[in-house]
This record gives C-alpha cells, sequence and structure tokens, in this order.
C-alpha cells in the first residue's frame, strides 16, 4: 500500500515474505524504515552483522544501512520519506532526528512485550484502513498515525536501553551530534568540526560524553566513517581509490593505515574476505 502526497511525501505499508523479500533491500532517499518481524525466522545482515530477529521485535533502519537477507519469514514493513514526516514540528525524541534513528549508537532493536502486541496490531489495521480514506485529510492522518507508532516505539526503547537516568539537554546534545556526523562525516574528521557546527568547545563535547559513560566524540566520528568504509567495500565494486576519496581521504595510504588500525585488516584483505560470503 502506499501513498505519495503533492509535495513528493512518500509511505509505503508492505506485508512482506519471502517471495518480496527484495522489497526490504529497496531505497528511496531520506528514507526511514520500520520493520517488524513476525516470527523467528527472518535473518538480515546489516552493515556487515548477522541479525537473527525474534517474534514481536522491531528494527529501524535509515537509508544509509547496508542490507543482505539470509533468510525471512513473515513480515511488516513502513517506509517513509523526510517529506512525510520530518517537515513537521515534532519533539526532538520522534523526530527524524530522533532516538529511533539517529540517537543510538548502536542498531535500535526493540522488543515488543506481550502486553502492547494488539495495541501494534491496531494500529496497523487502522492505518490500512486510512491508507484508502483518498481524501483532503489523509495526509495529516497519517501523520498522526505515524508519530503515534514512533512514540509508542521510543518509550518501549528508552525502557528497554535504560536511558531514563540521562539529562533530556544532554540527550538532544547527543542526537543533534549524532545527526551532525551523519550528514557530515564524508568531509569532517575532526571533533572541533562538529563542535564549531554545535557552538561549542572541543573540550565541551568530550566532558559531555563523559559524563554519559559513552564512547568519546571521535570514537563516534570515526566508527562512522568506518562503517561506511565497510558498506563500501562489502556491497559496492568499487576500488579502493574510490572508497578512499568517498569518504574524504585524498590518499590511499592514509586510508589504509587508518582502516587497518581499526579493523585489523588492510582495505584489499577486508574486500576479498567479504567478497567469500
Amino acid at each position: 500500500m502506499l501513498f505519495k502526497g503533492k509535495s513528493k511525501e512518500y509511505l509505503k505499508l508492505t506485508d512482506i515474505s519471502s517471495s518480496n523479500c527484495e522489497e526490504l533491500k529497496e531505497r528511496i532517499e531520506s528514507g526511514l524504515t520500520l520493520v517488524w518481524f513476525l516470527d523467528d525466522e527472518s535473518i538480515l545482515d546489516i552493515d556487515g552483522r548477522a541479525f537473527n530477529f525474534e517474534k514481536n521485535q522491531i528494527v529501524t533502519l535509515t537509508e544509509f544501512h547496508g542490507l543482505k537477507i539470509k533468510s525471512t519469514g513473515e513480515i511488516k514493513m513502513i517506509r517513509f520519506n523526510r517529506q512525510f514526516f520530518c517537515i513537521l514540528n515534532h519533539d526532538s525524541d520522534v523526530s527524524c532526528k530522533g532516538l529511533l534513528f539517529f540517537g543510538a549508537s548502536t542498531l535500535p532493536i526493540i522488543s515488543l512485550p506481550k502486553d502492547d502486541i494488539r495495541k501494534f496490531q491496531m494500529l496497523w489495521s487502522v492505518f490500512e484502513m486510512e491508507m484508502e480514506s483518498v481524501d483532503e485529510l489523509q495526509l495529516e492522518m497519517l501523520q498522526m498515525l505515524l508519530k503515534r507508532l514512533l512514540i509508542l516505539l521510543t518509550r518501549l526503547y528508552k525502557m528497554q536501553d535504560d536511558f531514563s537516568e540521562a539529562n533530556p539537554n544532554q540527550m538532544e546534545q547527543v542526537r543533534e551530534f549524532n545527526y551532525l556526523i551523519e550528514k557530515h562525516f564524508k568531509t569532517k574528521h575532526s571533533v572541533a568540526e562538529y563542535a564549531e557546527l554545535m557552538f561549542k568547545s572541543p573540550k565541551t563535547l568530550s566532558n559531555l560524553f563523559s559524563k554519559l559513560g559513552a564512547k568519546t566524540p571521535i570514537q563516534y566520528i570515526q566508527d562512522r566513517i568506518m562503517l561506511e568504509a565497510r558498506r563500501l567495500l562489502t556491497y559496492t565494486d568499487k576500488s579502493i581509490k574510490e572508497v578512499a576519496y568517498e569518504i574524504g581521504y585524498e590518499d590511499i595510504p592514509t586510508f589504509s593505515r587508518f582502516f587497518k588500525k581499526k579493523e585489523g585488516l588492510s582495505p584489499t584483505d577486508f574486500k576479498e574476505k567479504t567478497a567469500e560470503f
């Protein structure tokens, strides 16, 4: 079921099985995706790591995730773009820069409690009905339903990953930092450059992450660069030189030293190893 608005708004609801599982890999510009697993049969390789998903788990993905399908069971998928949802004035936790998409340092996986499964089933049913209600209020209603879904998921994710102890202002800064990395990691590799974008000093940023017991800012930046390097080496036919240039390195030796220090393998050896699978 597909909705397309007059201003390029995009929302798609799909029931996925082995017969149409390639739809999981489709990409749209500025796309964000929720994947709800209805059984224990799905194994997905996301950014080079295999995940065996359990029944009633939900994972959130952005357009930047690399995806390979090893096996699929029954899945429900919602995919939307920024024009559909992100232009609205949402609270930071459920915005497109929020916790589910750019606010977490690891892949967000939410397990639905038994008491909430019926709630999500009913919400999905209302989504389907509204997708068929073609009138001037359809867009607004679909946006409201999506926001409700994201609020429910954000609440569950916060409870499951214990974000309750963090100061809201601190979490907002972490989300903003992660979002800026996502936008600029190919051209900006230093903490100072991101601190300038946030009107803070590098020391202030470092102290913030230290208080939260999180990785250091430079670790976040380098991890994102490495993630992209692995994706390009694994999922594309680009040469080492092309990969290095795409993520902001003007010469291969500098990129190769950085990659080997982080991965334990040279880019060439890594590409050969992943090609075997």
